[in-house]
């Protein structure tokens, strides 16, 4: 299951930096990287109308690989506790100065200081 999901993560990654690639392509009033450029190989009206298409494709395909991710993170099964383990592992013994009943050791009295 874990390759799968690497295998989506790198195209959900690719997805996305051709997605911000495609939208500064994009002419636009405020600037953009495909501001000044006149000898391209297509017209204005055919290259807004390809890269608007790219881009809602991309755009697309970002949500549903964004989806897929989750649905793949969440089937890990339920997260487990170091508390509901119970017992230390074979080779680990209890902390130092604990005793060996279940029950807590008493408080030590207060001193009193000494001048």
């Amino acid at each position: 299951m874990l390759a799968i999901q690497n295998v989506v993560l790198a195209i959900h990654v690719l997805i996305a930096v051709s997605l911000v690639v495609v939208v500064l392509l994009q002419r636009s009033e405020g600037g953009g990287l495909g501001m000044g450029r006149s000898d391209s190989f297509m017209s204005t009206r055919g290259q807004a109308n390809l890269l608007t298409r790219t881009t809602a494709i991309l755009a697309g395909t970002f949500f549903a690989t964004s989806i897929a991710l989750a649905i793949l993170a969440g089937t890990h099964g339920k997260p487990s506790s170091i508390m509901d383990q119970g017992k230390p592992p074979a080779g680990q013994s209890a902390p130092a100065g604990t005793p060996s009943t279940g029950a807590p050791a008493a408080p030590a009295a207060p001193s009193t200081p000494t001048r």
